[in-house]
């Protein structure tokens, strides 16, 4: 980046200074050339904007400023070595901050969206959990996202992305049928507690979603990818219907409907009354329908067809005797 020559105006310096402070403060030393060098400015304008920064401050009660209204460097290291260190900070350390535990929150989603294959620039999500952990009121919790079954498959996903190749690998589908699929990754979505992969499926010629947790025996190729997310038109939608999918009426809490928006068919019928909302969903199979009620406990109800209830009633009475056989039994 070319030097400037010519002085800043007043109001390109207070925008120059506003960005200088933070920076600083992002580095706890750093030289004058380092800092010149990222702003594209000459070593003297650098020193100049911390000279002024050192007598620049918010003046204290007596409405004078006091030492320690001011910000300070370190004077020494500054003069002899052409290192900037700030030692004292005015107001900036006042503004608003995340608490131990927000930071830990934040930092532990940042973590999980770092494994994901769409996030390539994992140094920037890197510097942003240095920056929040730096910047929380108090040193954040140490935590750590949990392992899951589905993280090699991630991590494989993410290789097969960077290499630009094709990967391979075993599904089994909702009707309990197993097919070898080589799919082009395009993305990864989570909907409640599954996590799905939008691929364009080299078997069906078509794009296709694939839940990770029926993706087994994964195989990054050498064969390059041939479609890209941004070749290929995803529909916001997260599940596309098909000729053989099965049409089943639910009644839903009107406040929970949302959570159905991907099965809703378009032009579906809906009606609301007394504050639950009836409406048709699309699945593939019953199997599927069973997962889908079990995550809305109490909320949703399958009202028809007879044989959509039946197989959501049989399988929650099998969960229940599980949980029936498991109890102690008084001596």
């Amino acid at each position: 980046m070319a030097e400037r020559q010519a002085p800043l105006q007043a109001g390109d310096k207070l925008t120059f200074l506003l960005s200088l402070v933070p920076f600083l403060m992002d580095h706890d030393r750093i030289s004058v050339g380092e800092v010149a060098a990222h702003f594209g400015m000459k070593p003297e304008q650098i020193r100049d904007a911390v000279r002024l920064i050192g007598v620049s401050g918010i003046p204290g009660e007596t409405a004078q400023y006091q030492h320690e209204d001011l910000f300070d460097i370190s004077w020494d290291d500054f003069e002899e070595n052409d290192q900037i260190s700030l030692t004292h900070r005015v107001a900036i350390d006042d503004s608003p901050r995340f608490s131990a535990r927000e930071a830990a929150a934040l930092i532990a989603g940042l973590q999980y969206l770092s494994a994901l294959p769409e996030h390539a620039d994992r140094a920037a999500i890197a510097s942003l959990m240095a920056k929040l952990s730096r910047g929380a009121s108090a040193a954040p919790s140490q935590l750590a996202v949990e392992a899951s079954d589905t993280d090699e498959t991630l991590s494989l996903i993410r290789d097969s992305v960077t290499a630009g190749v094709q990967i391979e690998f075993d599904y089994l589908n909702s009707r309990g049928e197993r097919e070898r699929r080589r799919v082009d990754p395009l993305r990864v979505e989570s909907l409640d507690a599954d996590w799905y992969l939008r691929a364009w499926c080299h078997l069906r010629e078509a794009v296709r979603t694939f839940r990770l947790d029926r993706i087994s025996a994964p195989v990054v190729t050498a064969e390059p990818i041939t479609h890209r997310a941004g070749d290929v038109g995803l529909p916001d939608t997260l599940f596309e219907g098909s000729d053989d999918d099965l049409t089943v009426v639910i009644e839903v809490a009107t406040a929970a409907a949302p959570l159905l928006a991907d099965y809703v068919p378009e032009g579906a019928e809906t009606s609301e009354r007394d504050g639950r909302l009836r409406t048709t969903v699309r699945v593939s199979h019953y199997h599927g329908l069973k997962r889908l009620i079990a995550a809305m406990p109490g909320v949703a109800v399958v009202i028809e067809p007879p044989e959509a209830r039946r197989a959501v009633a049989e399988w929650a009475a099998a969960g229940a005797a599980r949980y029936n056989d498991s109890a102690p039994t008084g001596g």
